[in-house]
């Protein structure tokens, strides 16, 4: 079932148009980038992707806005000796330079002093010639990736329940349930397009019902029929607990259970033994709801819509994920499935939204630490003799690798000696994130492979290696729900950029192993598909009870598309593993697993996991008394290095915050707009208060994108605790113990200029891009009367040296205010306005004037007066990227037009009306505005 769109661009229909995939979350959605005259692209979503037909959220929708060349690596580059500057250097030295410090210290120290370290960013291919580099010829298993850190307890989940690494459902599903549970996943902005489908479906079937599991109120919860705000790390308890009502009530497909699995008992006995009252006596509902911190009735609500509705897909992401009890969490979630039987069949099952756009691909691959190519395991003995007998390789991994928590910690140990970055930014990712610093400054040989030379990670690289980014790069994608797409070139490759796989077997190649003389990116594809159908029991589609003794059946499987040739993998059109072969022809893809109830254990069966309820490692205490949360914003990306290029993603939240609830910011001695150091046992960082509405007592929230390059100390990877779960080895970035101290500062302040100004006097900033300006909010601990004259100390800020420069100011050096405005043949060319307290002038309108070839009268008295002469210029903070539209305009349409309903508001301003991510706030201003009126009568 698809859901009725509107393509709004006439690039979606061109027959020039490129289709590719989308690089950002893991929904994986189709894309057309049309050229046009002026050397740009247009950007368009694909109307005929199935993951996405045609819609794209505001990320996508601004993927035009970040090819550009600015801050691009474009050449290879190695360090002088001594940590000295990064040269230009040419392609054979880098490429040597990397084989020839590989080859030395394996042959000095082994195999397992050399690590690599990639990202879900990376193309299937490139992800499959980095793990055959490791694992079957150098011998080791220490390559990990940045998918550890947000899906790697769904992986060990979907292995101790299903005995393999599968996701059963599909992105149809979602639209034929008749309950959609969404369990620690703020899908209205993190997967932005499956959240439109829910919403599309749920209007044309207002009798389906969706309830949000999450600590926090999310903008997802604004569409929920109930939210359960538990408490955060208690998602094991709350599932137990409907595990235990569901067995107790009867509402269970025992003859499924009897057939299809094992292991009911000890699960269900795992369930019950957190309750003081025992097994016996019977489920204690209102203990469970007391634990778990969540309304009794509401908690009853759920268990009951959960065991009287037949069609239930649970979707799960980061909230469940990363947790030092993911692994646990995923499978007290599949637990409650597998008892009411409800996988296989349309509209139900679990569901793993997985962040990032190759996760799946990477684990395809066998891009883990603890896992082999082709859904095959490196512990054991049989599987790894498969892959080596296949790749003909010299070595094969004996054991699983290092985590990457681990394997950073290794680094510092000086037990692994050399690293190879690729396409991730650990610096800022990681937990800990300050030991990742600590470990790559004592490292040997540090080698990234990036897109953009200035990162908080390149920084300590000893040789940089330019690699092709989004638009130039071609190869394949995973989506969430296993259906494999091409994303295609649409760009030349910039500079000496080269492919991920091409630099990765050139420095195979020189290190002496055969095996790599790939000519293109499509053979690459063909051997990673005749392996996934090697010596693989399930290749023919039909009912085995027995597997044969050479061969290990599994679900992944891609014999269709072996053989495709370079025509057939140009053409290769979105599909659905398992792709296998019917007859002598390949059948099509395959939307949901587990319709013939047979499971990948040995035995064909599905396992109960038993899963006790247990506490974060790391609990507040009086010196930290708050737990942290993190995540995502929703108009940017990982650590920025694309999406900060978009002016349409800058202005809807333009610099780091910590959310709280006002009575933990009064204990805490903050109040919403202060600055405020956020502090752990790891490390601390700085942002803005403020009160989201959403949190809970004894909870704060902090976006992660914020690095060294866009803010002066805003990495919130510093704080977070590097507990990880000990099956799947993710961090938890969910339940760290904090606490919050008002950050002093002397005076506030913001500037807009054509270049960016000079900071050395600043104590905080943080950078926003903007189309033909750079934004900072500043602020500094030592009075600006310290620096002498205020007008000397902002012209030093621009460095205007000029004394006859048309400068404009104006000072209340008893208010603590100064306003400065430089131009050039009347056209802005830098401001700066400064004042004791938070409260500044809107930006939005001052931004404005950069676009203006000269400012007239109005302009020049509204900049000094810190406000817009004229009516409706100030349209406020960006609430709709998609059509930049201000929270001011919206307020004042809502007033004057006496707009009741967000499709209202949609019909007069367009805000809404593509992603839709922006809907619940839009229900927000409706609400504010109509108490604004009622407060004011």
């Amino acid at each position: 079932m698809s859901f009725p769109i509107a393509i709004s661009s006439a690039a979606a229909g061109s027959r020039d148009a490129v289709k590719t995939t989308c690089p950002y979350c893991g929904v994986g959605c189709g894309v057309r980038a049309s050229a046009r005259p002026d050397g740009g692209h247009d950007i368009a979503g694909d109307e005929l992707h199935p993951a996405n037909f045609g819609r794209l959220c505001v990320k996508g929708s601004a993927l035009g806005e970040t090819i550009g060349l600015d801050g691009r690596l474009l050449h290879p580059k190695m360090r002088e000796p001594a940590g000295g500057a990064l040269r230009d250097v040419s392609w054979d030295d880098a490429l040597d330079a990397v084989a020839g410090g590989f080859r030395r210290i394996v042959d000095e120290h082994g195999p397992d002093a050399v690590a690599l370290y990639v990202s879900g960013q990376l193309l299937t291919e490139d992800y499959y010639v980095a793990n055959k580099l490791m694992k079957g010829y150098v011998g080791s298993a220490n390559i990990d990736t940045n998918s550890r850190l947000c899906m790697s307890s769904s992986v060990a989940g979907h292995k101790r329940a299903f005995g393999e690494d599968v996701v059963p459902v599909c992105y149809e599903d979602l639209e034929l349930a008749d309950l959609v549970v969404l369990v620690g996943s703020n899908t209205a902005w993190c997967h932005p397009i499956l959240f439109q489908r829910i919403i599309k479906i749920k209007e044309a079937r207002p009798d389906m019902k969706v309830v949000v599991v999450d600590p926090r109120y999310t903008a997802t919860c604004e569409m929920a029929d109930l939210h359960l705000p538990l408490s955060a790390g208690t998602d094991v308890r709350l599932f137990n607990g409907l595990l235990r009502f569901l067995a107790e009530h009867g509402a269970t497909d025992a003859e499924f259970v009897d057939a299809h699995t094992n292991g009911f008992a000890e699960a269900l006995a795992a369930a019950s033994a957190g309750d003081s009252n025992g097994a016996a006596i019977g489920f204690d509902l209102a203990q469970c709801a007391k634990a778990c911190k969540v309304d009794p009735h509401d908690l009853l609500e759920f268990y009951r819509l959960f065991a009287r509705t037949e069609r239930v897909v649970t979707v799960y992401s980061q909230g469940v994920n990363q947790s030092s009890a993911g692994t646990d969490k995923v499978n007290s979630i599949i637990n409650c499935h597998l008892l009411t039987g409800r996988i296989g069949k349309p509209g139900m099952g679990p569901f793993s939204f997985t962040g990032q756009p190759n996760a799946m691909g990477g684990r395809e691959v066998g891009g883990l630490a603890n896992t082999l190519a082709a859904h095959l395991e490196l512990d054991d003995a049989k599987h790894r003799e498969i892959v080596q007998q296949f790749w003909g390789a010299p070595a094969i991994a004996s054991r699983p690798g290092l985590k990457a928590v681990e394997l950073f910690e290794a680094i510092e140990q000086g037990r692994i000696k050399a690293v190879w970055i690729m396409g991730t930014n650990p610096v800022v990712s990681l937990p800990d994130s300050d030991q990742a610093k600590r470990a790559l400054a004592r490292c040997e040989l540090v080698v990234c492979s990036d897109i953009v030379e200035s990162t908080d990670t390149n920084a300590f690289a000893h040789i940089l290696l330019p690699a092709l980014g989004w638009g130039e790069k071609d190869g394949t994608v995973t989506n969430s729900e296993r259906r494999i797409s091409r994303q295609r070139a649409f760009l030349p490759a910039p500079g000496e950029a080269r492919a991920d796989w091409k630099i990765i077997c050139d420095v195979a190649g020189r290190m002496g192993y055969a095996g790599f003389e790939f000519a293109s990116q499509q053979e690459i594809f063909d051997e990673h598909a005749r392996l996934s159908a090697w010596r693989n029991d399930n290749n023919d589609g039909v009912e085995n009870a027995g597997v044969k003794d050479d061969a290990v059946r599994r679900a992944f499987n891609l014999a269709g598309l072996v053989g495709l040739g370079s025509e057939g993998y140009a053409a290769l059109q979105p599909v659905q593993w398992p792709v296998r072969v019917d007859n002598g022809a390949a059948a099509p893809g395959t939307m949901r697993l587990f319709d013939d109830r047979r499971f990948s254990h040995a035995d064909g069966k599905a396992r109960f996991i038993a899963t006790a309820p247990r506490a974060p490692v790391n609990a507040p205490d009086d010196d930290y008394p708050l737990t942290l949360n993190t995540g995502r914003v929703r108009d940017q990306w990982h650590t920025m290095t694309r999406t900060g290029k978009s002016e349409k993603l800058a202005g809807h939240v333009t610099e780091a915050f910590v959310d709280m609830h006002p009575q933990d910011a009064l204990l805490c001695g903050v109040r919403e707009g202060d600055l405020a150091r956020v502090s752990s046992r790891w490390g601390a960082m700085v942002a803005r208060v403020q009160y989201g509405g959403g949190m809970p007592r004894g909870s704060v929230f902090v976006p992660i994108h914020w690095n060294d390059q866009v803010a002066s100390d805003a990495r919130v990877g510093a704080v977070v605790n590097p507990s990880v779960d000990p099956l799947s080895g993710e961090p938890e970035f969910k339940h760290t113990p904090v606490r919050v101290d008002k950050f002093h500062v002397a005076w506030h302040g913001f500037s807009l200029s054509r270049r960016a100004p000079a900071l050395d006097s600043v104590t905080y900033w943080t950078r926003i891009h903007g189309a033909q300006f750079v934004r900072y909010e500043l602020a500094g601990r030592n009075p600006l009367s310290e620096h002498g004259d205020r007008g000397a100390w902002a012209r030093a800020l621009f460095g205007v040296d000029d004394a006859h420069a048309d400068w404009l100011e104006y000072e209340d050096r008893t208010a603590g205010i100064y306003r400065a405005v430089h131009l050039v043949d009347d056209r802005i060319e830098n401001c700066v306005f400064l004042s004791a307290r938070p409260e500044l002038p809107a930006r939005e309108w001052l931004a404005s004037l950069f676009a203006k070839d000269k400012l007239d009268e109005a302009d020049r008295i509204g900049v000094l007066s810190g406000q817009s002469i004229g009516k409706g210029a100030d349209t406020g903070p960006t609430v709709c990227s998609c059509f930049g539209v201000g929270r001011n305009t919206i307020c004042t349409a809502i007033r004057e037009q006496g707009l009741k309903t967000a499709a209202q508001i949609t019909a007069c301003l367009k805000a809404g009306g593509n992603c839709g991510s922006c809907v619940p706030e839009l229900k927000k201003l409706l609400v504010d505005t109509e108490l604004a009126r009622l407060s004011a009568a």
